[in-house]
């Protein structure tokens, strides 16, 4: 990696406390690329059906930075991707990346949280990358539950099927829920939104930071209690809230996958990367 100018809850929590002097320490971006205008109601399950306040999603990508190494966290989609979803489109991640220093070419790690469309795709953007994935989510996105129209429509065919070519060629790292991807970095199964759901724990100056990606899209699914729609077990994000938090120093150490808030919370690292990407170390 370059960059270029399941145990319990209490026992997972103890044992970062106690070791989180003696693991590296990473910088995170949030690389903002797309946008999405949504309602309360569309995003809120079990809220208040008639709620049409505004409720927006934003996309991003993350990158883990620590001197000269970088890690990316998901992938994002592209341009033509954002046209047939009918997302606004913003960036390419790998502007926003290079903005802050990252060269795609050189990342050698990138974690897939999950296969959907918006996480998995740009294909060539890291041609010297290993990928991350649950061994769940490979069996979910390539399983019986495909044959579902309801379950796979937030899967892109593309984005599968090249996921499959890079095991063949000994690109994809498969993971069985808690691990460390390198030092200061590690993925944990919550499953909920999807099979093979992961969130990453990032070790970094002001404590233990959790992306949660789409285990919680928004700050309100997790703080209100109230899943996203797409969801492959309701139990299972419910308990993952849970879990997300007792990984994190504090809620405030929590980042969700999609909303705006962060982009308002957090601040960019230079005034001309404003609304494009923030620190959140």
């Amino acid at each position: 990696m370059t960059r270029l100018p399941g145990p319990s809850f209490a026992a997972v929590r103890v044992w970062y406390n106690v070791g989180a002097m003696s693991e590296t320490v990473w910088e995170i971006y949030a690389v903002r690329y797309a946008h999405h205008d949504r309602t309360a109601r569309e995003n809120l399950l079990g809220g208040d059906p008639h709620d049409n306040a505004p409720m927006p999603l934003d996309y991003f990508v993350w990158a883990l930075v620590s001197g000269d190494d970088a890690l990316v966290v998901d992938t994002g989609f592209d341009r033509a991707m954002a046209q047939r979803r009918g997302r606004e489109f913003l960036q390419s991640p790998a502007e926003g990346l290079a903005a802050i220093g990252v060269d795609p070419a050189a990342v050698g790690d990138v974690v897939i949280t999950h296969m959907h469309y918006d996480h998995s795709g740009n294909h060539d953007m890291f041609p010297n990358a290993r990928y991350h994935v649950q061994d769940r989510e490979m069996r979910f996105a390539t399983g019986r539950a495909m044959t579902h129209a309801f379950a796979r429509f937030p899967f892109d065919e593309e984005d599968v099927v090249r996921m499959v070519r890079r095991v063949f060629r000994n690109r994809v790292v498969f993971h069985d829920g808690d691990d460390t991807v390198t030092p200061g970095v590690t993925v944990h199964h919550v499953g909920g939104h999807t099979m093979g759901m992961q969130v990453v724990g990032v070790n970094t100056r002001r404590g233990r930071v959790v992306l949660a990606s789409d285990a919680s899209h928004l700050y309100a699914n997790i703080e209100r209690g109230l899943p996203f729609p797409v969801t492959y077990d309701i139990s299972e994000v419910l308990e993952g809230y849970r879990r997300i938090y007792a990984l994190a120093d504090s809620p405030g150490h929590v980042i969700p996958g999609h909303d705006p808030l962060v982009m308002e919370r957090y601040p960019a690292p230079r005034p001309e990367l404003e609304g494009r990407v923030v620190r959140l170390d």
